[in-house]
């Protein structure tokens, strides 16, 4: 079910043109489920668990905890 949760967010967040959070909440609303319930499944798929992360420290919505990072 992992694989499968991880595979649609990839297929909205590809064909909507846009980001992890924003294809994690569409999902949710299209198959009515809690966005905390959901918060389970990103939390045991440790890729898309990074995208988000990623996403989420370029976006200022998390502080970065690594080293130094270049912009680009």
């Amino acid at each position: 079910m992992i694989d499968m949760f991880a595979r649609e967010i990839e297929k909205l967040k590809n064909s909507k043109n846009i980001n992890y959070m924003e294809a994690v909440i569409l999902f949710c609303e299209k198959h009515g489920y809690e966005v905390e319930a959901v918060a389970l499944l990103i939390k045991k798929d440790p890729v898309l668990s990074a995208k988000i992360r990623n996403e989420a420290e370029l976006s200022n919505l998390l502080k970065y905890k690594g080293g130094n990072r270049l912009p680009i």
